[in-house]
């Protein structure tokens, strides 16, 4: 039965270079997926490939997936035939030579499932890495050996130890110019404070890589053929045996100082076996004692057959790592913690987490990670956040943006489900009356903003359409409509990450945008008191329009400034009471648009002391209009000063970028108001303008090494600087065609 569906399936897939792979390979191969009896958890593990920028993650995913017979050729990442790599299945990644979105994929190296997700390395996507995390049970942290540990890898380091994730380090990228893998093993031991020792060191460098020696079996690892794909082992060449005696024995003191079993042997004098030495090494990186070094160069296909052996051989499966399930109880505010049963059968009712949404070809895909029990296709499920009830219409595995499909998946099993509606960390479980729920996943808020809006009008429902749907597949990038500048402003994690979304707008929805600075919410109000007198008269034939008021204008103080009050002080009947309503109607509309710029009026109070009336012609819009000139009348007469938010913001860095990150909070205007400092970092507390925030985290992250992060929250509203007053107060009188546009400026 399985030869059929073997049979079927190699039919389906088109004829590659015959001399990459031959036909009883792929067919054994397939067959091998198609085997229908249940996997053991220790057949099992789900990694993930995560590191800084440009260390090589893809292009290490694709060397696995082509030494595992998963894929018939491998295509670089910004290869020159323009196929670009697997896991990279967006237009805009193949393009960048980027990964913008984690992408799933599963293998089979020595009868053991590998589910493997690849993430993104830059900053911006780093929600992409943080839900790959939560679900996987261990990693391969891939440093390049020239840059070493640079800001991303002590992200990731933070994140993995969030989520307690097991990992091994790959150091990539030997063949480079510069490479130096020892010093790339000392900053993981200063930079990330983890024990950690080389289980592999090359032969050879840059151009003269020629293979790898294995500490632990002590020989000589080679890779040949045009794929690097038959692995020869021979001995250590003469020349490096002094080194390797001596790097294995440091192993084994950094295995020892952690494992009991080992520490006994290495006290005793006793020379550990391999089986003892690999049994430590286990035991260590599963509770993350301990962190094994493997060196090689994908591009060059060197060392990544030992990595997948050693991601077989260290890393746990999925009965190995605790997960727990929290009760939500309506009644009581008491979270019980519930250890999920990893047993790979259908004897624990289904729980799964939705960790990642993607749009699809066929709707809504929705990944899931399957904890405990088992979900068969055509099943129920429900979502324990809303209640509701959802039928399994599909089950599939995923390739990169391929899909398989399958009849069921058991607890440890990564899959995706079709056409559901449902939020990123929902759970989903077997029964209604289970009410348990995962530990949410960790999103961190949004550091920037722009706003935004369609090139064509017309194009407002596609606009819409795309806004909603990355909304819901990336909690970190946020979507509001300001009222007052009626500006859709979305935030993100970086210029590059509300940038992609711009051009996928662009590209999957045929609906350009263009981006700016959003607008800033400015005020306008009085320094003093102004006094006022005014009477709207109207004569139209009939009864006309009659209305006087007097009063003065009162500034509030500084913490009142977004505030607007009325005061009613008039004695008798000058003015008759059911009037007062309709001046303080017309005094609220009059501040809707400033004398200087057109912004908002606000920190002021309207005291009215005295009127007048007429017994005909005096009715609510007369009054209306009175309270409505009454104010233009005393701002006309007095100084206006605009008044900008200031922020209080936080910034957080390495001390040694301390002199560089005051003085760009003086650059921006900023007043410091404290600053402490904690085990190498320092905080920054300070307020600045919201107006020169702008751009603010680029030039952080540029000036820091990408180390440094801010925060920021509304404080209050402060008079602005009389220069930047100028600039508004021109800049508006440009934009309504009542001052020439100064030559060499283009017109805002």
């Amino acid at each position: 039965m399985s030869l059929l569906k073997a049979a079927r399936i190699l039919a389906q897939k088109p004829v590659r270079d015959a001399g990459s792979r031959s036909l009883g390979q792929i067919l054994i191969n397939i067959c091998r997926q198609c085997s229908s009896e249940i996997l053991p958890n220790k057949m099992i593990r789900n990694i993930g490939i995560s590191a800084h920028i440009d260390s090589g993650k893809t292009t290490l995913t694709e060397r696995v997936l082509y030494y595992t017979g998963r894929i018939a050729e491998m295509h670089e990442v910004k290869g020159k035939d323009g196929v670009g790599a697997i896991m990279d299945s967006m237009e805009l990644e193949r393009q960048r030579g980027i990964t913008i979105q984690s992408a799933a994929t599963y293998t089979v190296w020595k009868k053991r499932n590998i589910n493997i997700i690849d993430t993104p390395g830059h900053v911006d996507f780093t929600i992409e890495v943080e839900r790959a995390l939560r679900v996987l049970d261990g990693a391969v942290l891939v440093l390049c050996s020239v840059g070493g540990v640079q800001c991303q890898t002590m992200t990731v380091n933070r994140q993995m130890k969030r989520y307690n994730v097991p990992f091994l380090t790959f150091i990539n990228k030997l063949d480079r110019l510069g490479a130096n893998p020892n010093r790339a093993l000392q900053q993981i031991r200063s930079k990330l404070n983890h024990n950690t020792a080389f289980i592999q060191i090359p032969i050879g460098l840059e151009g003269n890589l020629k293979g790898i020696i294995d500490l632990i079996e002590e020989r000589a690892v080679y890779f040949d053929g045009p794929f690097g794909q038959n692995v020869k082992y021979d001995d250590i060449p003469a020349e490096l045996r002094a080194e390797a005696a001596d790097r294995r024995q440091e192993l084994v003191e950094c295995v020892s100082n952690v494992d009991e079993l080992l520490g006994e042997m290495f006290l005793e004098e006793k020379v550990p076996t391999v089986a003892d030495l690999k049994a430590a090494i286990r035991r260590t990186t599963i509770s993350r004692l301990f962190s094994p070094v493997l060196v090689g160069s994908a591009l060059k296909n060197k060392g990544v057959q030992p990595l997948l052996d050693a991601v077989v051989d260290y890393l746990p499966d999925p009965s190995e790592v605790p997960n727990y399930a929290i009760t939500n109880q309506e009644n009581s505010e008491d979270r019980v913690k519930v250890q999920m049963d990893p047993k790979r059968d259908p004897s624990q009712p289904f729980v799964g987490l939705a960790f990642k949404l993607e749009a699809g070809r066929f709707g809504q895909l929705t990944y899931i990670r399957v904890y405990q029990g088992m979900l068969k296709r055509s099943e129920n499920i429900y979502n324990t956040r809303t209640g509701k009830k959802i039928r399994v219409q599909r089950l599939v595995r995923m390739h990169a943006d391929q899909m398989e499909d399958v009849e069921d998946v058991y607890s440890g099993d990564i899959c995706a489900l079709f056409g559901i509606d449902c939020a990123s960390g929902d759970t989903f479980t077997a029964r209604t009356s289970c009410s348990l729920s995962m530990e949410s996943i960790h999103v961190p808020e949004p550091v920037i903003s722009v706003a935004i809006k369609p090139v064509d009008k017309n194009d407002l429902d596609k606009f819409s359409k795309g806004i909603g749907r990355f909304t819901r597949e990336d909690p970190t990038f946020r979507v509001a409509y300001d009222t007052e500048s009626r500006e859709t402003v979305v935030s993100g994690m970086g210029e590059l990450h509300l940038e992609i979304y711009a051009q996928r707008l662009a590209r999957e929805y045929n609906c350009p945008c263009v981006t700016g600075k959003p607008k800033v919410a400015f005020r306008e109000t009085i320094s003093t008191n102004v006094p006022f007198e005014f009477t709207h008269k109207k004569q139209s034939g009939g009864a006309g329009q009659y209305g006087k008021v007097i009063g003065v204008l009162e500034p509030l103080d500084p913490e009142n400034y977004t505030k607007l009050e009325f005061a009613d002080r008039t004695i008798g009947t000058n003015i008759p009471k059911q009037f007062i309503p309709a001046i303080e109607k017309g005094f609220l509309e009059a501040c809707e648009k400033g004398p200087l710029t057109a912004h908002k009026v606000s920190g002021m109070r309207f005291v009215l002391e005295d009127g007048a009336h007429h017994m005909v012609d005096s009715n609510e819009i007369s009054f209306i209009r009175a309270g409505e000139g009454a104010v233009r009348q005393a701002m006309e007469k007095t100084s206006v000063v605009i008044l900008e938010p200031i922020m209080s913001v936080e910034v957080v860095a390495p001390i040694e970028f301390q002199g560089t990150v005051i003085a760009g909070v003086n650059r921006r205007h900023g007043v410091i108001t404290g600053q402490d400092g904690a085990e190498g970092y320092f905080t920054l507390y300070a307020d600045v303008p919201l107006n020169d925030m702008f751009g603010y985290a680029t030039e952080l992250r540029s000036c820091t090494e990408g180390k440094g992060e801010y925060t920021m929250d509304y404080s209050r509203y402060q008079p602005c600087l009389p220069i930047v007053q100028e600039e508004l107060v021109n800049k508006y009188l440009e934009a309504t065609g009542q001052l020439p546009v100064k030559k060499g400026k283009a017109k805002n």
